[in-house]
């Protein structure tokens, strides 16, 4: 059963999510990257059925290796009910409008990493197929390494647009699939997500980065020995 926190919010565990419902699906991961790869592989692991759409690259190869039928990109997703769109955001827009929406039916999923590109409207998924978001919140390594040692990696899981009725059901046995209800997948959105993200990215970081910087030139021009300072 889903618990809550102090401010209500819904976090899931694995006894909120069946893989049964994803019997009858494939899965097409398009890109084969720092997400890709390890959520690939996790959903292997757990028992669904997975192909890979790439670019003819090392990815393709890595891919390969690992044992995975790779496809192009839109191959891949006219064979998957369930689409992971795990490419750069600055170049998923393109690659979504000319290689994946032509190829996608109604009733099939499809599925982000991170919600910039919905919110801001330069992904717009047509009205028929169901629209989630399950964003881990480490990187790629960390999801495989977490997964293999019977863990795994918090999410964030939002639902955009449920066509089918089921959307919800759905995103969660794929967060099941990847590791995450081990460890809990926040009832979240694509907004909160993408602010959070943001915010962590182009504030948070950036201020720590300075402090550590200042620190270092304060400690070096007061004579400390800049090997220990850091």
């Amino acid at each position: 059963m889903a618990s809550k926190s102090h401010s209500d919010t819904v976090v899931y565990g694995d006894e909120d999510a069946d893989l049964s419902v994803l019997d009858d699906e494939t899965v097409a991961i398009i890109g084969y990257g720092n997400q890709g790869r390890s959520q690939a592989l996790n959903l292997r692991d757990s028992g669904l059925d997975v192909i890979i759409g790439n670019r003819e690259d090392g990815s393709w190869e890595d891919a390969k290796d690992d044992e995975f039928s790779v496809f192009s990109m839109p191959e891949a997703a006219e064979r998957a009910s369930i689409v992971f769109l795990l490419l750069p955001d600055e170049i998923a827009p393109d690659v979504y409008e000319e290689k994946i929406e032509p190829n996608l039916s109604a009733g099939d999923l499809l599925n982000f990493a991170h919600g910039y590109n919905v919110m801001y409207n330069f992904i717009e998924p047509r009205d028929d197929i169901d629209v989630t978001m399950i964003a881990p919140k480490m990187i790629g390594a960390a999801v495989r390494e977490l997964y293999t040692e019977n863990d795994g990696a918090p999410s964030i899981l939002g639902v955009e647009q449920d066509a089918t009725g089921n959307a919800k059901q759905r995103a969660l046995a794929l967060a099941k699939g990847i590791g995450s209800t081990r460890a809990g997948v926040i009832d979240g959105s694509f907004k909160t997500e993408t602010v959070l993200d943001l915010l962590n990215e182009q504030f948070i970081a950036p201020v720590i980065t300075t402090a550590m910087m200042t620190m270092f030139e304060v400690c070096r021009d007061e004579g400390y020995p800049p090997e220990a300072i850091l």
